[in-house]
């Protein structure tokens, strides 16, 4: 069972003409496009069971552009609310049925189509359930698409393989989410670090959220601090396409901590003495590369340090990002922050930065980061700007930024 909006929803209603629909369903792989949230679910539901390969398609996605999408997936077959529809031959040498597919976030390249097999997402779901103890007597209110694996697996997957009865939020008006938040007892809500700091900016004085899981993104420390003072039990869970998710964080006090690794999975990353590496993880036999650097404190606590394309080469000198950020952060005036590497005919590259905020000022905030940062770290450029331009679930793209930069400075 799982509640959608305000409505109880039975996923076994409905069997019979699904049975009807998906016939030998174990050989196929379907693109779900369907715009009604508790379909999506009733669908994939039966398919996982019926172990067909399904790739949920996000319904603002145009129809066209979700037909282009299921066959580069490997889709034969494609479902809309006009029905089922066969998308023809579709060269595949992988079996078409018993996996998930869904598609990287393309933050840091080109979208890439990942599956995983039911079997391994089970896996992934007992592990999760299994080490995250703290959640065991909580209400999951998933406010994120379940379309995603974050919504799906760890929100609703998990939800009923502990056999809670989650809530489904399908709007992104954040007043019906705190509305629906007050009348579920001790919920912990799924939803986008963006979503959470808008929560927390509309809650009335005295009022908090009683937990949260923030994924995605690490949170600026702006953002970090508004929700942390806003949630009485603040989580974190880490992970990519590739593996599903890789570590939780099962009480937040600092932004970059991001969790403890599950225990189905062997993670290497550097350590507190040696500093980062990157972070790599072992499954089924292979070795997954995150794409992400970090170290592991003595208690086995990942930390993030950077995305290994974010670090900047000065000279042969590696600068994070995250360091530059967080000295102007420190800085009076200065209420967001993202460094991003340009390049330089010399060094290679060189540290720019763009902040915000009304009394930000970039002559005032060299001269402080004088005393603050390594000759090497310091920033060549810094330019003040209203708002920085975060993804809608807080992300930063720092080669979108750089590349833009560069345009407007070439004009």
């Amino acid at each position: 069972m799982f509640v959608l909006n305000e409505t109880r929803i039975d996923p076994a209603e409905g069997q019979g003409k699904l049975r009807a629909l998906y016939r030998d369903a174990h050989a196929h792989r379907y693109a779900l496009h369907l715009q009604d949230t508790g379909d999506v679910l009733r669908h994939i539901l039966f398919l996982r069971d019926a172990n067909a390969g399904v790739f949920p398609i996000h319904p603002d996605i145009p129809a066209l552009k979700a037909r282009e999408m299921a066959r580069a997936a490997g889709c034969d077959t494609i479902v809309t609310a006009e029905g089922v529809t066969s998308l023809g031959d579709v060269p595949d040498s992988q079996p078409r049925g018993g996996v998930l597919v869904q598609m990287s976030s393309g933050t840091t390249g080109a979208p890439k189509v990942i599956t995983r097999t039911w079997q391994q997402i089970s896996v992934e779901v007992a592990s999760y359930a299994a080490s995250f103890k703290q959640a065991q007597a909580m209400t999951p209110v998933i406010a994120c698409p379940v379309t995603h694996s974050y919504g799906l697996i760890a929100g609703v997957l998990v939800a009923l393989h502990r056999g809670h009865t989650p809530v489904i939020i399908d709007t992104i008006n954040p007043k019906f989410i705190l509305r629906r938040l007050r009348e579920v007892t001790r919920p912990l809500l799924y939803t986008s670090p963006a979503m959470l700091h808008t929560l927390a900016l509309l809650l009335p004085k005295g009022e908090n959220l009683h937990a949260a899981m923030t994924s995605g993104t690490v949170l600026s420390e702006p953002w970090f601090d508004s929700i942390r003072a806003s949630t009485t039990h603040l989580f974190q869970q880490y992970g990519c396409s590739e593996t599903g998710c890789i570590a939780i964080n099962p009480d937040l006090r600092q932004a970059a901590d991001i969790g403890y690794a599950l225990p189905h999975l062997t993670v290497r990353a550097g350590t507190g003495v040696e500093g980062p590496a990157p972070i790599a993880v072992q499954v089924d036999g292979s070795v997954i590369e995150t794409g992400d650097l970090g170290f592991a404190k003595a208690d086995g606590m990942l930390v993030f340090v950077a995305r290994q394309d974010d670090v900047i080469d000065v000279a042969g000198l590696n600068v994070y990002p995250q360091d530059v950020e967080q000295a102007a952060l420190a800085q009076p005036g200065v209420s967001d922050a993202v460094a991003f590497g340009i390049d330089d005919p010399l060094a290679g590259g060189r540290v720019a930065l763009l902040v915000a905020g009304p009394q930000a000022d970039p002559a005032t905030l060299r001269q402080q980061l004088q005393t603050q940062l390594a000759p090497y770290q310091q920033p060549t450029l810094i330019q003040h700007v209203a708002t920085l331009p975060r993804q809608a679930n807080g992300k930063i793209n720092r080669r979108d930024i750089a590349r833009s930069l560069a345009v407007e400075v070439d004009a």
